[in-house]
């Protein structure tokens, strides 16, 4: 009897703290969505929110680089059959910052980005107009006109995160399971394309 109590008691309190673990896990949202049809293809914008953890805002002052993923995938739907992906889209994020010239620079690819090569990048004073950056996706080409059937029905998968799997090693070890190293956001919507 003391023993089913106590099981009792213990299963309560997990009930009550699993929502503040979630909640840590999970700090990003998606907070507008918008996806259009135009002649040069399928457009997205999006506005993610979300704070930097603690452990990642240490990295970047010790100037270990930061990379973010967003990804998109058209489905089109089918009542036979597992719906079909008609389109994905990858966009690579590299956020670093510089302590000789105390800037950030971020580099945007649509592939992941290494330590070589040649990638432009944009060049910000302060971490906050680096993050903004980040944070908004404005008229991003996901997909091809012919891509997208006018008379089907779509659906539309929107994720960003942080990719842990580009760090140095060490950090990837150390950030394997761990919270403060959780940045992810989805969303998932019918896609009511507008014709511009």
């Amino acid at each position: 009897m003391i023993e089913r109590r106590a099981w009792s008691w213990l299963i309560a309190c997990l009930l009550l703290v699993a929502p503040l673990g979630w909640a840590q896990v999970n700090p990003a949202e998606v907070t507008q969505l918008h996806v259009e049809r135009t002649d040069d293809g399928v457009l997205l914008s999006a506005t993610v929110q979300f704070e930097l953890p603690q452990a990642v805002e240490d990295a970047l002052a010790k100037g270990i680089p930061m990379y973010f993923v967003a990804e998109a995938a058209i489905y089109r739907d089918r009542w036979y059959w597992y719906d079909k992906r008609v389109a994905f889209a990858t966009r690579h994020m590299r956020l670093a910052y510089q302590p000789l010239t105390r800037r950030w620079r971020l580099q945007v690819s649509s592939q992941p980005i290494g330590s070589s090569g040649l990638i432009l990048g944009q060049m910000f004073d302060s971490r906050d107009e680096a993050l903004a950056a980040i944070q908004r996706v404005s008229r991003w080409r996901i997909a091809d006109p012919s891509d997208v059937d006018p008379d089907a029905t779509h659906n539309i998968d929107f994720r960003f995160r942080l990719d842990v799997s580009q760090l140095p090693r060490p950090f990837q070890i150390g950030a394997v399971g761990q919270a403060e190293w959780i940045i992810l956001a989805v969303r998932n919507q019918r896609l009511v394309l507008e014709h511009r």
